[in-house]
């Protein structure tokens, strides 16, 4: 099948095939809704998908990997590095890193605007020094440019039957809603980390600090003004799932069981949540895989029936071969085994 959706995508240069092909494998091993909601696209929109997701996890496990011994002058080193390789390759010249050979083919097949990736590996900085957000206003800021712009980047991919930006808002909309309910999965094991990802005035509305949530984590017990402040960030995490709703119906017929079933299956770890009455500071509720099906398969019937009535969305557009990024089978391509707070879902 991952040869079937190169194939499909235009994607015929022999290492190119191999840097989406690792994207893909990051995808499959990492994101695992993210993934079974991405086998809904068509085969043509499938690699671009697996490679923005590639170099956002990429990044992401610089940042986070507790495993690798890295100092913070040295995971920063390796953060400009990546971004230099990203920034040469949107510049035309050769790549040597798979990951980033991916992204940029799909930046320059879809014309990606380049702070869509300058914003995000901004965010990605900010995790090396920033522990805690004082206010929501402050989280909100990490977040363009760690969570939205990935809507934003995947948005062509999609296509609309509306211009695009009318749709852009319930994109980035989405992303964001996302990435605010893994930090509430999350939240003991970014404890772990040293960060809390949740707004530390709306925390303390409900007297509730970071010594509170240690605490919690280091006994294993429970606090109602706890569950009373993750009740609320729930709550509020809902609305912006309802700011992003009407996206949905923008998008191209063929991808909109795709973000159907992402939206559905994100959502539902909000509903794991509360079923455990917030108590996620020592435990990381998932979706069961029962759901999961129950979500994914109707969504599969409604992807069919879209392909079969609506045909493809338009394809990209084709990279020139001078512009292909070059040897990116010999860089390294392991990625440490972590948990991976931000790509990674159950």
């Amino acid at each position: 099948m991952s040869r079937t959706e190169l194939r499909a995508a235009g994607i015929t240069d022999p290492t190119l095939q191999a840097a989406y092909l690792r994207c893909r494998a990051l995808n499959a091993h990492y994101g695992r809704t993210y993934f079974l909601a991405t086998r809904l696209l068509t085969p043509a929109q499938r690699p671009a998908v697996h490679a923005l997701y590639g170099f956002a996890r990429w990044a992401d496990e610089i940042v986070d990997d507790l495993g690798n011994g890295l100092s913070v002058e040295q995971k920063a080193a390796r953060l400009d590095e990546l971004e230099a390789a990203l920034l040469a390759g949107l510049a035309g010249r050769p790549c040597a890193h798979p990951v980033v050979a991916a992204v940029v083919d799909t930046a320059r097949r879809y014309e990606l605007e380049r702070e869509l990736f300058t914003d995000f590996m901004a965010s990605m900085r900010m995790d090396l020094t920033v522990t805690d957000y004082a206010t929501a206003a402050d989280l909100a800021r990490y977040v363009r440019g760690s969570a939205q712009v990935i809507g934003l980047q995947v948005l062509p991919v999609l296509g609309t039957v509306v211009p695009r930006e009318v749709a852009a808002p319930h994109a980035a909309a989405l992303g964001e809603a996302f990435q605010l309910t893994n930090f509430l999965r999350d939240v003991g094991e970014d404890l772990d980390r040293g960060r809390v990802y949740l707004p530390a005035d709306e925390l303390a509305a409900f007297g509730v600090d970071r010594e509170l949530l240690a605490w919690c984590r280091r006994t294993g017990r429970g606090d109602v003004r706890v569950r009373r402040a993750l009740a609320h960030l729930v709550a509020r995490v809902r609305a912006v799932y309802r700011r992003a709703h009407p996206g949905i119906a923008m998008l191209a017929p063929v991808s909109r069981a795709c973000v159907a079933t992402a939206y559905h299956l994100y959502g539902g770890i909000l509903d794991e949540i509360e079923a455990v009455d917030y108590d996620v500071v020592n435990r990381r509720v998932a979706v069961s895989r029962a759901r999961r099906a129950a979500v994914a398969l109707p969504g599969l019937v409604r992807a069919l029936t879209a392909r079969l009535t609506s045909g493809d969305v338009r394809r990209p557009v084709a990279v020139p071969p001078s512009h292909r990024p070059a040897g990116a089978a010999d860089h390294r391509l392991d990625v440490p085994e972590s948990s991976g707070r931000r790509y990674t879902s159950e």
